[in-house]
């Protein structure tokens, strides 16, 4: 097919504009890339691909959504890559954030948390270059690159210091579920960093490994935990939740959406949720969802608040893919979480300094647990 009937084809489908119309309105792309062909001085060294790419990926850009991207075959393989939980980078979840490239949280034990890197964090450089105007994509294809290489970002913190941050970047592996029992307390500490599709399937193993018998509690642990996929976190949801909804979604393409629990056969324990800044996407839901039913509380600061939905709705011939936000997701309660996130029952403000392997989250956590024995606990 003639690559400019393909401009017009992409076009019209995305943006689903009567038949007519769109030619109409896009008439002008079958004419630059003509003109480009017959005018442009190197015209010859431009490949076909090279100006499909680029027309789809401006539209997308002109959304001004950070999170609708084009991915060109080589950047949805390493997307593709990067949620098996295995790369070579420095280990950090990143969006945009009035215009700027801004740090959602830093994976634990990676690189970018040893060096510094925190939520909030704006990235304004990499390597010397200014990140201002640059996509999702183009900041994580920079900052990314070949293990045992250094990569120097240029960092204004909340607090408004601006630090250049050299990260030796290194091969990531994340599992997504670490699980610590605490015996003395009788209490286990399940730390969940990202929802990918083995979450769910570990986080049972997890709980199934534990001594049920004396299990006084569950810490679920979702600090710092950028989100990932939506199925995911709705099986997650379930374990916790016997029955009821888990969250609901909006979105013209697809009308409401409702996800409910799909049975918990889980013992119903005392649950307490640490969550933080950098709680954030399909992190929020499982939060969201285990306030809203009261089967436990939330513990710690403000989430993240990220509360939309992305969907891969094309793919074309040559690999590459659109990813688009299609929806805004709400809690059961109906609560929007989209640059609101979700408050805490049990703040906790952290001191300015704090003693090395002291965490005041998990304290209360435990506490809390403790002040729960012999309560009843179930989900309506």
């Amino acid at each position: 097919m003639h690559r400019t009937l393909l401009v017009t084809l992409l076009v019209v489908g995305l943006l689903a504009l009567g038949a007519d119309r769109s030619q109409e309105l896009f008439s002008p792309l079958q004419q630059v890339y003509q003109l480009i062909k017959t005018y442009y001085y190197r015209a010859e060294e431009v490949d076909d691909q090279t100006l499909l790419h680029g027309a789809l990926e401006g539209m997308i850009d002109a959304l001004g959504d950070p999170y609708s991207t084009f991915f060109d075959p080589e950047e949805y393989t390493r997307w593709q890559e990067s949620l098996r939980g295995e790369y070579s980078g420095v280990g950090m979840e990143i969006t945009i954030r009035g215009g700027r490239i801004t740090v959602v949280s830093p994976l634990p034990g990676t690189p970018a948390e040893r060096a510094g890197i925190r939520p909030g964090d704006w990235i304004k450089a990499v390597d010397g270059e200014s990140t201002e105007g640059w996509t999702l994509e183009e900041a994580s294809s920079r900052i990314r690159g070949p293990e045992g290489t250094p990569v120097t970002l240029t960092v204004q913190h909340p607090d408004g210091t601006v630090e250049d941050i050299t990260i030796v970047r290194a091969r990531i592996h994340v599992d997504p579920v670490r699980v610590e029992y605490l015996e003395e307390e009788q209490v286990a500490v399940l730390r969940l960093l990202r929802f990918d599709h083995q979450a769910p399937s570990q986080l049972r193993e997890a709980l199934l490994a534990l001594p049920l018998a004396e299990l006084k509690g569950i810490v679920l642990d979702l600090r710092y935990n950028p989100g990932g996929i939506l199925a995911s976190a709705v099986e997650v949801a379930s374990i916790f939740i016997d029955q009821g909804l888990i969250v609901k979604t909006a979105g013209p393409a697809y009308g409401d959406r409702e996800y409910y629990s799909r049975g918990n056969t889980f013992p119903n324990l005392p649950l307490a949720v640490l969550v933080n800044e950098g709680t954030a996407s399909a992190a929020e839901i499982v939060a969201g969802a285990i306030q809203d039913h009261r089967v436990g509380v939330l513990i710690g600061r403000q989430t993240f608040g990220k509360g939309l939905v992305q969907e891969f709705v094309m793919q074309l011939p040559d690999g590459s893919m659109i990813k688009l936000t299609t929806g805004e997701y709400f809690t059961p309660d109906g609560s929007p979480v989209q640059d609101v996130g979700l408050t805490p029952d049990i703040p906790v403000e952290w001191p300015e300094e704090v003693a090395e392997g002291e965490d005041p989250d998990l304290a209360r956590a435990l506490e809390w647990i403790q002040e729960q024995v012999g309560e009843p606990v179930g989900s309506p």
